[in-house]
C-alpha cells in the first residue's frame, strides 16, 4: 500500500477519524476477486469474506458495486453469508450489480432490477455482424440481461483484437442509443443513465456518511472515483484506492491510495480496521 501524495495519506487519516459513519465501496473483479479468463470462475479472494466482516465492525455499511448481475456476485463472493455475518452484527451489506441496476441488501433478501434497455434486443441481433467483420468472430459474447459484454481475453491476441472491436462496437452502441464501457479484454454496452457514481450518491445520502472510501481496478470504476470526490467537495471524508495492475493504470492517477490487486485491497482493509480499531479505542 502506497499513498499517492502527502494529501492521500491525510485524507486516509480523516477516513480513519470518521470510520464509524463511513461506507466502503468495493468493485468486484480485480479488485475482491482476480482476473481470470473465464469469468464465470472469478471466485472472490478465498480470505475476503473474513475480512469483510471484521471491516463491519469499524464501518458504516459496505457495498460492493460491480458491472456483473448482482446474482454472480453474490454466488461467486459467497456475500449472502458475508450479509449474515454483518446483519448479526447490526451492520449492512448492499450489492449493486449492473452498474445500479441490479439491487440487493442483507436487509431485503431480494435482488431488484430494470427491465432490459430499448435497443439492447437489436443490439444482440447485429452483434455477431460486427464480430465478424472485425475478424473477432471467436470472441465470447456474455448476455447479462440489462447488458451485453464482448470478451476478447481468449483470442490469440487480446489486446490488439480489443482495439480492432472498440470502433465498429461503439458505432454500432450508438446506433441502438445504448453506451459501451470499456474494461481489462472486455467491452460491455448496456444503457445510458446508471453508472457507479450514481451508487456512491445515493449511498452516502442513505447512509448518511460522514467518510466514503472506494476501491476499484477499471474504466467503469473512474465514476465512482469522480462521485467520491465530489462528496469530499461537500464535506464528507473521501478516500479512491487503486487496484493497481500491469493491464490497468487508469485510475493510478486520480486515486489517493495504490495498491496491488486483490491481495492488496485485503490488506487495506485490514490496516483500515486495525487503525480505527485503534482510534476508537483512544477516545
Amino acid at each position: 500500500m502506497r499513498f499517492s501524495s502527502p494529501e492521500g495519506e491525510q485524507r486516509y487519516d480523516a477516513l480513519v477519524r470518521v470510520a464509524a459513519r463511513t461506507v466502503v465501496g468495493l468493485d468486484f473483479d480485480g479488485t475482491l476477486s482476480p482476473i481470470v479468463d473465464d469469468p464465470t470462475q472469478a471466485h472472490i479472494h478465498p480470505e475476503a469474506g473474513d475480512v469483510l466482516v471484521a471491516l463491519a465492525e469499524q464501518v458504516a455499511a459496505i457495498a460492493v458495486v460491480t458491472g456483473r448481475p448482482a446474482r454472480q456476485a453474490l454466488d461467486l463472493g459467497g456475500l449472502e453469508e458475508v450479509g449474515d455475518a454483518l446483519q448479526a452484527a447490526g451492520k449492512e451489506l448492499f450489492v449493486f450489480g449492473q452498474y445500479g441496476n441490479e439491487r440487493w441488501s442483507s436487509t431485503r433478501r431480494r435482488i431488484l432490477g430494470a427491465r432490459p434497455p430499448r435497443g439492447l434486443a437489436t443490439f444482440e441481433r447485429d452483434l455477431p455482424r460486427t464480430l465478424r467483420n472485425a475478424g473477432a468472430a471467436d470472441a465470447w459474447i456474455e448476455d447479462k440481461g440489462l447488458a451485453v459484454a464482448v470478451h476478447t481475453r481468449r483470442l490469440p491476441d487480446p489486446e490488439e483484437a480489443f482495439d480492432r472491436l472498440l470502433p465498429p462496437m461503439t458505432e454500432l452502441a450508438r446506433r441502438h442509443g445504448l453506451v459501451l464501457e470499456p474494461g481489462r479484454s472486455v467491452i460491455e454496452v448496456r444503457s445510458a443513465g446508471s453508472h457507479k457514481g450514481l451508487v456512491v450518491q445515493r449511498l452516502a445520502a442513505v447512509v448518511d456518511a460522514e467518510g466514503f472510501a472506494f476501491a476499484g481496478d477499471d474504466l467503469g470504476d473512474v465514476e465512482a472515483f469522480e462521485a467520491v470526490e465530489e462528496l469530499g467537495r461537500q464535506g464528507i471524508a473521501p478516500l479512491r484506492v487503486c487496484s493497481a495492475s500491469a493491464e490497468q493504470s487508469a485510475l493510478m492517477d486520480i486515486s489517493d491510495v495504490v495498491v496491488r490487486g486483490p491481495d492488496g485491497v485485503l490488506d487495506f482493509l485490514r490496516r483500515l480496521t486495525a487503525d480505527a480499531a485503534a482510534f476508537g479505542a483512544s477516545r
